[in-house]
């Protein structure tokens, strides 16, 4: 473990502008640690928080000269590579080198371990968790990859006798390529579904699959699992890797929609209202229920604690509105996240026009032979656009992505395929708020920088209604 002694601690983070990383570097910094840190890139509210707290960088790049006999650890993202200067500098000075799982994990060995896993909800179902939570007063430490109102963090990390982490499958490090989650070995766990993604590190979806069968594998004897019963490839898994377990399926639960987003919903006997825009988040909802209660939450205090819970930043969050348009910024970008996100507004407005535009930016996303997975996950929407940066696919070293190849995968021939930052704006040019509509932006990143502020003005006629309507970019390991 790392000192606990206050002020004796000397880390460096490489890789410091991802998303939990540069989460974590605030957080030793505030335990009274030495916190320095590298990165090649950092922009958005990664850039800002870094900035605030004194840890930007100096300069962008990697330096040996900042790896040191004296430090502690090094902390290791995976955004770096291999060869980085950074890596063998401390690797030659035999230096403790931990991944941010690892580090997360030699933390928490005594606590009660909750994680929440899965390829689609894990932020929702956590940020439900940990609202909830706070609504009671408990004590907990938490690692989720959003930020959520009423947290200044999205890491803390502390003596508290319970932790609840967003664990994801990506690969843990450069120097680790297991999936992040299965260092956790959580005592409750959640699986809220398999979406083949990251194809990039998992090929095939026999891959995919198998990393949630790890994850199931080392969950602590006795645990209990919490899994989508409804999905046939976590089925399976469960079936075949969970008899160590107890093991708590669900599902969509009994609901009617109610007006501005909200749904009246039914948790075992007790109903109450709670904002859950679409099915998916129901499940989500349902999930983060049964969470709570293996930790003694009943269900009348659970639905109070969601009464009031707003989501987590960038999932189907409303930044600009009137009374006859919402525009809606939302994270998805994988099949299925798409697919849930356009049903989701769909089924609350169907009176309305949807007007979907979604950005290609992972390295899934772009392979033309994963594009067909695209298929239908707009047929709900009545304009769609998609956008893509040829300097992204030239960044991330893949081959030129023809737009005839992305609107055959996605199987809309009316789909208009955008990219440059003037066909973008000719798009969103053509709406001027006349008529009730529903926008859905839909993006990993950033739409390559775009200011989107003009557009939510020209729709609604107002400005933008928080400082994070405008997209900004998430320093994931994959789309960073």
């Amino acid at each position: 473990r790392l000192p606990s002694t206050l002020g004796m601690g000397k880390i460096h983070f490489i890789a410091i502008g991802g998303v939990v990383m540069h989460q974590l570097a605030i957080d030793f910094q505030h335990k009274g640690y030495t916190v320095t840190g590298s990165d090649d890139i950092i922009t958005g509210q990664s850039r800002k928080t870094l900035l605030a707290a004194g840890l930007l960088p100096s300069t962008l790049g990697w330096y040996p000269s900042r790896i040191t006999p004296d430090l502690d650890a090094v902390i290791l993202g995976n955004h770096a590579r291999l060869d980085n200067p950074e890596i063998i500098q401390a690797q030659k000075l035999n230096l403790k080198i931990l991944s941010f799982p690892e580090l997360v994990a030699n933390h928490c060995q005594e606590k009660k371990r909750v994680a929440v896993a899965g390829s689609h909800g894990k932020s929702t179902i956590t940020s439900m968790i940990l609202h909830t939570l706070r609504h009671l007063g408990r004590d907990f430490d938490y690692l989720v990859g959003a930020s959520l109102d009423g947290f200044h963090q999205s890491v803390k990390l502390s003596e508290a006798p319970l932790i609840v982490c967003e664990a994801d499958e990506y690969p843990t490090s450069p120097l680790d390529h297991r999936p992040k989650f299965c260092h956790y070995r959580p005592h409750v766990a959640v699986l809220s579904g398999i979406g083949w993604d990251h194809i990039n590190v998992y090929p095939t979806l026999d891959v995919y699959i198998e990393q949630f069968a790890v994850f199931v594998r080392r969950m602590e004897a006795g645990g209990t699992l919490v899994y989508h019963k409804s999905d046939p490839l976590l089925q399976k898994v469960v079936e075949k890797e969970g008899g160590h377990l107890r093991l708590v399926g669900y599902d969509i639960p009994q609901h009617e929609l109610l007006e501005n987003s909200k749904t009246r919903v039914r948790l075992e006997e007790k109903w109450g209202e709670v904002r859950a825009l679409g099915d998916h988040n129901l499940l989500n909802a349902n999930a983060a229920y049964l969470v709570c209660k293996t930790l003694g939450v009943s269900e009348s205090d659970f639905i109070s604690a969601l009464s009031d819970f707003v989501g987590a930043k960038r999932r189907l969050e409303v930044v600009a509105q009137n009374n006859n348009t919402k525009v809606f910024l939302d994270f998805a970008h994988a099949p299925s996240k798409v697919r849930a996100s356009v049903r989701a507004v769909k089924k609350h407005y169907s009176d309305r026009k949807i007007v979907a535009l979604l950005e290609l930016h992972t390295f899934s996303s772009l392979n033309s032979q994963f594009i067909a997975h695209y298929c239908d996950t707009l047929e709900l929407a009545d304009d769609v656009a998609v956008f893509y940066s040829p300097h992204v696919l030239e960044s991330k070293r893949l081959p030129k992505l023809e737009p005839d190849v992305v609107v055959q995968g996605f199987g809309r021939p009316d789909l208009l395929v955008l990219q440059s930052h003037h066909q973008l704006s000719d798009f969103l040019g053509r709406f001027d708020g006349s008529g009730q509509s529903i926008f859905l932006l839909m993006s990993s990143s950033d739409f390559g920088g775009f200011d989107f502020s003009e557009f939510y003005r020209s729709v609604t006629h107002t400005t933008a209604h928080n400082n994070e309507g405008v997209p900004s970019k998430s320093n994931t390991g994959e789309s960073h």
